[in-house]
């Protein structure tokens, strides 16, 4: 059951540069949003607090701070709402746990 199941994952998972940041990262988001009969590219640039997930059931959690309120949201990495994932600066972290990412005061 699992090899049919990644075959037919592996067609949706074409794209390439979605795997290149891991948490600590800072990366910027395009998600695609659709406003009435309009649809535009929001930007959300954040530190990656965490990966969970495999294939395309992947989710990545990206937080900013915005006006001085954590802000955190949570994309699910393979969704074709998402127009790509953008390596902003690769961060050495001395650990990847989201309590202790949140607590950096580094995050741009």
């Amino acid at each position: 059951m699992d090899d049919i199941l990644r075959v037919v994952e592996k067609e949706y998972m074409k794209e390439t540069g979605r795997d290149e940041f891991a948490p600590g990262d800072v990366v910027m988001v395009h998600e695609r949003v659709s406003e009435g009969a309009k649809e535009r590219i929001q930007v959300f640039e954040g530190i990656v607090l965490k990966r969970a997930g495999g294939g395309t059931r992947e989710m990545v959690t990206v937080r900013k701070i915005s006006s001085g309120i954590g802000v955190e949201k949570t994309f699910p990495l393979w969704s074709p709402k998402i127009e790509k994932v953008e390596l902003v600066k690769k961060l050495h972290t001395h650990q990847a746990r989201p309590f202790y990412l949140r607590r950096l005061r580094r995050i741009p």
